[in-house]
């Protein structure tokens, strides 16, 4: 990301270059805010390579939501990709199905990918009485959600820890799936630009002390300015 600005302590503000890590809670207040932009329910989107940490922070900025009695909703885009080249198609689903029906007004919908199956499996509901939506996973961040965005975040770490994570996780034999999908996603973020469209570049293997659960470390802040806490 071009900008060299820096979020630093409450209340929010952008800063030169600091090591002070970010506080969700101040993100939050961000969001808060900031105009609704879809419906009424405020989004977040979560971006980066795989195993870079997306589903953690979603789980850490929802849990520090619903701290505030936020009504707060996670949808991670594992669940819509139809298996590992569906990640495309993954975002339409979000796009029309979830995304324009909040902004309308109506609910949101999809069926939940299982893996194991093969087939799209339940259907799941997004009310549109939620007032924080966190999706998180490659594509969540592709140009077509901007206009109902309120933050945009995009986390990274190095190619090695990326694949360990996922090995461990999914296991040795599906390596080679795992190489295939990241040359995917690399080619697919160039295409969008979607690390330097982000508001915050957040690192996903931090070193400097913080804690994980209220705060993360960035290397990056470009805060939109149409809000109370600009």
């Amino acid at each position: 990301m071009e900008s060299t600005n820096r979020l630093t302590s409450d209340p929010l503000t952008t800063q030169p270059a600091s090591t002070q890590p970010v506080t969700i809670d101040s993100l939050l207040d961000h969001v808060q805010a900031s105009p609704a932009r879809l419906g009424k329910t405020r989004l977040i989107g979560i971006d980066g390579p795989a195993g870079s940490g997306k589903s953690t922070l979603a789980d850490r900025f929802a849990a520090r939501a619903e701290a505030r009695g936020l009504r707060t909703l996670v949808l991670h885009m594992d669940d819509l990709y139809a298996g590992w080249d569906g990640a495309v198609q993954g975002f339409a689903l979000l796009r029309d199905h979830v995304l324009t029906r909040l902004a309308d007004g109506r609910e949101g919908r999809y069926r939940r990918y299982d893996w194991a199956a093969g087939a799209y499996a339940e259907l799941h509901l997004v009310p549109a009485t939620v007032e924080l939506l966190i999706v998180e996973g490659v594509t969540s961040c592709d140009r077509d959600a901007d206009r109902w965005q309120s933050l945009k975040i995009w986390i990274e770490t190095t190619n090695e820890v990326r694949l360990d994570r996922g090995i461990e996780r999914d296991g040795e034999a599906l390596r080679d799936r795992w190489l295939d999908w990241m040359r995917w996603e690399r080619d697919h973020f160039a295409t969008e630009n979607t690390r330097s469209r982000a508001n915050l570049v957040v690192d996903g293997d931090p070193t400097l002390p913080h804690d994980p659960d209220l705060e993360l470390i960035t290397k990056s802040v470009n805060l939109p300015h149409d809000s109370a806490a600009s």
